[in-house]
């Protein structure tokens, strides 16, 4: 579990440093926040909305096809 936590950790940094990247939210299956490098009240706006956006993504998948799944959703906006 510690090799996999450090590639966790090494993807977020990556992430982070990325031009323009304000911030980052994990969020698990059920729209929990799990990770969050924004404050607590925006990270509680942020998964709330982007777990609403991931349901109805998941949706899609697999109404294109039903043994598929939806594995990662990046967002990008102009303001965040």
């Amino acid at each position: 579990a510690g090799a996999a936590m450090s590639e966790v950790e090494e993807t977020i940094n990556r992430i982070r440093t990325h031009k323009g990247v304000t911030g980052i939210v994990i969020v698990n299956s059920e729209g929990v926040p799990i990770r969050s490098t924004f404050e607590s009240k925006q990270t509680l706006q942020y998964s709330a909305l982007i777990s609403q956006l991931a349901t109805k993504a998941r949706s899609v998948i697999r109404e294109l096809d039903p043994q598929n799944d939806l594995t990662f959703l990046r967002i990008r906006s102009k303001k965040h």
